[in-house]
C-alpha cells in the first residue's frame, strides 16, 4: 500500500514560527535565530528545486570521501576524544555501512588490530590501549567488530571476560556504573544488554546478569513520559533511547508508561524545523533524528508487544518526509559530513546519527517500501534501530556466537544440512528478544532487498 505522506509546502509551514509572546528568554531567542537560519536555507531550497526537480540530493560521494579520510587520519580537532577511540571507529564505520560504503580488507584488518589493543585484561574494552574498560566503548567496539564481521573481528570478543566485566559495575539493584567506580546511569545497562544480546549470552546468563534491570530503568522515567539518565533527572532523548531500546531486548515492557513516552517522543519533532529536539524546549539538532526517530518504532514494538495487536506498527507515527528534509537540505556539508544544524562544522558523531536517522526515517515502516525524498538515489540501507549497526551484521554476529555455543555434533549435523533450534529464554520476567531482535533484522534486511529487486 502507497504511503499517504507527502513532502511538505515549507513556505505553509512558517506559521509554525515560535512566538515568544513579547517573552524574551534565552531559549526563545535562540529558537529564532535558529530558525531564521533554516528559513532562509528552506527558501533558497524551494527556488533552487524549481529549475531542479531531482533536489534535494545525498551528496553520496563527498561523505565516503570524509568517512575514508576520517578512518584513515583524523585532523587534530578530535584529540579531545583520546579515550573514546572505539566510538569513532563504530561512527565512521555505522555511517559507512548505511551508504553501502566498503573499506579494503586490509584496512578493516588494522582496526580490529587496533581494537584487540583496547580490550582489558579484566574484560570490556577501554577508551583507548591501555585505558580502562568502559561501558561505551565496550558498546561502541563491539558494535564495530559485529560490522566488520569477519571470524577474526568476531574472535576478537572475549565473551568470558567481557561477562565478569559487566559483573564488576553490575549494582545489587539491576543498575549498571559506566565503569568500575563511574557514574550510573540508564545508559550502562543499555550498552550492557546491547552488547550481550549481540554476544548471544545464555539465558541463565542473562538471567542473573540483569535481574531487576527493567525495573531500574522504570524508576527513570519522568512525569513528562521520557526518561533521564537516573530517576529525579530530566527527560532527555538519548536517555530515553536507551531506556526503551534496552526494554525491547530485555523484556519488561509492563513496568513502562508507554503511551506517556510515545506522546513525548512525537512531540520532540519540531514542525517548522522538521528535525527532533532532544528535550523539552531545546533546539533542534541532527543527532536526534536517530535517537527520537528511532525511539518512535522502538516504543511502538513496545506497545505492539505488550497488547499483542502487531497492527499498531503497519503505520509509522512521526513525520519521515520532514525528518529527511531537515537532513538533507539543511544538515549536510558540501564537501562531506553531516552536521548538528547549519552553521555548525561537521563530524564522525553527527555525520553517524544524522545518518542513522535518514535510514529510520526511510525504512521504518519494514513492510513497506522505502519512503525517499527526492531522487531514488538518495535511498540509503536501514539501519537496526535497537543496535543501531547493519540489521545483517547484527543476526551474522548472533548466529556466530550461537553456533559457536553448540556441543560439536550440533555443529555437524548443521553442517550436513540439518537444522538445529535457536535457545531461546522463555522466562515472563525477562524475557529474551533473541527471536524479536532477529526478526527486526530479517525483516529489514528482507525490505531492502525488495526494494532493490523493485528496481531492476
Amino acid at each position: 500500500m502507497a504511503s499517504e505522506e507527502r513532502p511538505r509546502n515549507l513556505a505553509q509551514y512558517k506559521r509554525f514560527h515560535t512566538n515568544d509572546e513579547g517573552r524574551k528568554t534565552v531559549t526563545s531567542v535562540e529558537q529564532i535565530k535558529v530558525e531564521s537560519s533554516i528559513e532562509r536555507i528552506y527558501d533558497r531550497y524551494e527556488q533552487l528545486a524549481a529549475l531542479d526537480p531531482t533536489l534535494p540530493k545525498l551528496y553520496r560521494g563527498d561523505h565516503a570521501r570524509y568517512l575514508q579520510s576520517s578512518l584513515e587520519r583524523l585532523s587534530s580537532s578530535y584529540e579531545c576524544l583520546d579515550s573514546s577511540r572505539p566510538w569513532m571507529v563504530y561512527w565512521v564505520l555505522n555511517a559507512a555501512s548505511i551508504l553501502n560504503m566498503r573499506f579494503s580488507h586490509e584496512l578493516m584488518d588494522r582496526v580490529v588490530d587496533f581494537l584487540v589493543k583496547c580490550r582489558a585484561k579484566g574484560g570490556g574494552f577501554g577508551g583507548g590501549p591501555g585505558q580502562d574498560p568502559h561501558l561505551a566503548t565496550t558498546y561502541a567496539a563491539v558494535n564495530s567488530l559485529c560490522i566488520i564481521g569477519t571470524e577474526k573481528a568476531l574472535e576478537a570478543i572475549d565473551r568470558h571476560t567481557l561477562k565478569q566485566f559487566f559483573w564488576s559495575v553490575r549494582k545489587s539493584n539491576g543498575a549498571f556504573r559506566m565503569h568500575i567506580g563511574g557514574e550510573l546511569d540508564v545508559r550502562g545497562a543499555y550498552c550492557a544488554i546491547s552488547s550481550a544480546k549481540l554476544c548471544s549470552f545464555s539465558p541463565e546468563d542473562e538471567r542473573q546478569l540483569f535481574e531487576g534491570t527493567a525495573a531500574w530503568i522504570a524508576e527513570c522515567q519522568t512525569y513528562e513520559g521520557g526518561f533521564g539518565g537516573a530517576p529525579d533527572l530530566e527527560a532527555h532523548g538519548g536517555y530515553s533511547f536507551c531506556a526503551a531500546a534496552a526494554i525491547m531486548l530485555l523484556g519488561g515492557e509492563h513496568k513502562l508508561d508507554l503511551y506517556a513516552l510515545l506522546r513525548w517522543t512525537l512531540n520532540r519533532q519540531l514542525a517548522y524545523e522538521g528535525g527532533f529536539q532532544g528535550r523539552t524546549n531545546k533546539l533542534v539538532d541532527g543527532c536526534y533524528s536517530f535517537w527520537q526517530g528511532a525511539l518512535v518504532p522502538i516504543v511502538q514494538g513496545l506497545i505492539a508487544r505488550k497488547e499483542g495487536q502487531q497492527h499498531i506498527m503497519d503505520v509509522s507515527l512521526f513525520n519521515r518526509y520532514a525528518v529527511q528534509e531537515y537532513i538533507l537540505i539543511c544538515c549536510q556539508r558540501p564537501n562531506g559530513g553531516l552536521i548538528d544544524k547549519p552553521g555548525k562544522p561537521a563530524d564522525i558523531y553527527h555525520t553517524c546519527y544524522t545518518l542513522s536517522g535518514l535510514a529510520v526515517a526511510q525504512h521504518c515502516e519494514t513492510h513497506s517500501l522505502p519512503l525517499v525524498l527526492g531522487d531514488e538515489r538518495n535511498e540509503v540501507l536501514p539501519t537496526h534501530p535497537v543496535h543501531n549497526i547493519p540489521p545483517k551484521a547484527a543476526l551474522d554476529a548472533y548466529r556466530y556466537f550461537v553456533e559457536r555455543d553448540q556441543p560439536a555434533s550440533a555443529t555437524e549435523e548443521r553442517s550436513n544440512g540439518k537444522q538445529h533450534e535457536v535457545p531461546m529464554d522463555d522466562s515472563s520476567e525477562n524475557v529474551s528478544e533473541r527471536q524479536s531482535s532477529s526478526q527486526m533484522s530479517e525483516d529489514s534486511s528482507s525490505n531492502y532487498s525488495s526494494s532493490r529487486a523493485s528496481e531492476s
